[in-house]
Order: structure tokens, then C-alpha cells, then sequence
């Protein structure tokens, strides 16, 4: 099996890992997934969260992946510091020692062919010349814990960056998700585990199901377009008030779950994506159209249940 396909024996996530009591209780959370090294995502989101100061932000995992510049890479760190972060692969596989073989970590399913494997483990590579040039990065990447439990206005919700077994795990893809059998099984899970929310990411595909008492919720990718309708990044917000320019929402027992676009400064992202991946690199080769264009996906195309269509649904400039 080519590498980064595969999942390193330390994905796996324990049993009791959303055990336990909750790390905060809150009435607004904000779960940032997939911020991909945007550095004009994250001021939307500083902006956002400015507005509801009120409200706590979760990171959960592959904060980088563009950010390629040192100093680019630095700065988000030095910003996000605020706020609880997790690891990604992205993450996981920059801070470990030693070994390589699962390269970006990303355990693409068998559709993904291999040439956009090697791609992404080629990202990779690059990445980690970046965090060798920054004093104590690696360790500080390899500290951060794979999991969070928290609260929100006393239901529990569980955050990480793939699904509920593994770090790195694709059961919470869109495709996945739409199968009767899986529903059941995260049903019966979240049951025992006393949860009301799964939010998650690592797909680069945004899916919502809310069904039986509990919902699922993956963000797709904070730091790059999801839809054909703008280029915005999407962050998960769960809270007991709505937001009036969620661009999908479901509501669960007092808790008002949903999608939220980041309308980053498109251009300047452009230019700096463009200085740091030329024509002709890796992420270039990858990236660079879907975050020009976005994708063939409508926002509908990520409602697999329980979830409704806000009422800011338009393009990008509409969405504040």
C-alpha cells in the first residue's frame, strides 16, 4: 500500500476518549477544521469571533498545509494560540520522529487515485522543511491531543479530526454518512457515549445528518472553497442562538447546529498561495483550481437529514 494511504498504528483513537467530564462549558462554539494554512480565513473568522466574544473556538487539525513560508506557518501559530487546538494528520505527521512512512497521513480511501496521493505526500515534504526551520514546531505540533470533549449549554460534544475510531478516519465522509447502517451505528455510539454532537472535518467535503437525537456535523474545509456558489471556507458554529448567515442549520434539544461561511479576501489568498506554490508544485497542481473556482458540489449536496437550507443562501458577498 502506497504511503499515505494507510494509518499509522496511533490513529486509532481509544474507547474512553470522549469520556469523562467536558474541558469547558459554553453557550457558542465555533469548530474550525481544514484551515489549510489560510491566513485571510482566519482573519474571517478573528472577525467572527470578535462579534460573539462570548464564543470559544476548537481547531481540529490541519490548521497548515499552504503555508509553505515560514513565516506564514509562525504566524498562525502565534494567532491561534488562543484557542484549544488539535492535531490533524497534517499535524501528527509533522511533529513525529523518525518515521515517514505514512507521509501526509491523510489514509485516502481506494477512490483517491495515486497520483493525487503523491501529491499530497509531496505537500508534505515541503511542510516539513518549513516546521524544521522553526525552533521547537514539530514538538509543539506533536503535543497537541487528537480528541475534545466539551460542552455546550450542558450537551455533550465530542471534536476531532476524522471520525470516531480513527484520527485520520473517512466514516464521516459525505458518502459514508448516507448509509443506513452507518447512521444506526453512530447512533447506537453516541447513545452510550451521552452525545448530542460529532463535529469533524478531514474529508474536504462538508456532510450534516441530525437524526434520533444526535447529529453529525463535518465542516468540509475552513481554509478552501466547498460549493459551487462562492469561494468562502465553512466552519461548524453549535450554540443556542442561530446565526443569520448560517448557510445551513438543524436544531437538537435547545442547540442550534450549524454551517457558517468564512468569506475570506479571495484575492489576497490567491496571491499568496500563488508565492508560495508556483505553476508546476504539488499543491499547485492539486489545489489551485478548486480554490480559484470552488467545487461542482451545491450546498444541498451536503444535507443528508435533519439539516435545512438558511435563508442567506446566495454567492459569495451576499454571506456576511
Amino acid at each position: 500500500m502506497q504511503a499515505g494511504r494507510s494509518c499509522p498504528l496511533d490513529y486509532h483513537l481509544p474507547a474512553d476518549s470522549f469520556a469523562g467530564e467536558p474541558l469547558f462549558d459554553c453557550q457558542t462554539l465555533y469548530v474550525v477544521g481544514g484551515l489549510y494554512g489560510n491566513r485571510q480565513a482566519l482573519a474571517a473568522l478573528e472577525k467572527r469571533l470578535i462579534a460573539e466574544p462570548e464564543a470559544r473556538a476548537v481547531f481540529n487539525g490541519d490548521l497548515h498545509w499552504f503555508d509553505r513560508d515560514p513565516a506564514v506557518f509562525a504566524d498562525i501559530e502565534a494567532r491561534v494560540k488562543a484557542h484549544h487546538l488539535l492535531r490533524g494528520n497534517v499535524e501528527t505527521e509533522l511533529g513525529r520522529e523518525g518515521n515517514n512512512e505514512a507521509g501526509c497521513g491523510c489514509a485516502y480511501p481506494d477512490s483517491v487515485d495515486d497520483h493525487t496521493v503523491s501529491l499530497s505526500n509531496q505537500i508534505h515534504a515541503q511542510l516539513c522543511t518549513t516546521v524544521a526551520q522553526l525552533q521547537g514546531m514539530a514538538a509543539q505540533l506533536a503535543a497537541r491531543p487528537a480528541t475534545a470533549l466539551v460542552s455546550v449549554a450542558g450537551q455533550r460534544i465530542a471534536i476531532t479530526h476524522g471520525d470516531e475510531s480513527s484520527l485520520a478516519g473517512w466514516q464521516c465522509a459525505r458518502d459514508q454518512l448516507a448509509i443506513t447502517e452507518r447512521q444506526q451505528a453512530l447512533q447506537e455510539w453516541m447513545a452510550a457515549q451521552q452525545l448530542k454532537v460529532l463535529a469533524t472535518s478531514h474529508t474536504c467535503s462538508a456532510a450534516a445528518l441530525c437524526q434520533a437525537g444526535h447529529a453529525v456535523i463535518n465542516n468540509g474545509a475552513a481554509g478552501m472553497p466547498n460549493f459551487n456558489n462562492g469561494c468562502y471556507g465553512l466552519v461548524t458554529r453549535i450554540a443556542t442562538r442561530a446565526h443569520p448567515s448560517a448557510l445551513y442549520r438543524a436544531h437538537l434539544q435547545g442547540l442550534v447546529i450549524e454551517a457558517v461561511p468564512l468569506n475570506y479576501n479571495h484575492d489576497q489568498f490567491i496571491n499568496e498561495f500563488d508565492r508560495q506554490w508556483p505553476a508546476g508544485s504539488a499543491a499547485a497542481e492539486s489545489y489551485r483550481a478548486r480554490i480559484l473556482r470552488g467545487t461542482l458540489d451545491v450546498p444541498q449536496s451536503a444535507l443528508l437529514g435533519g439539516f435545512d437550507l438558511g435563508q442567506t443562501l446566495c454567492a459569495m458577498g451576499a454571506i456576511d
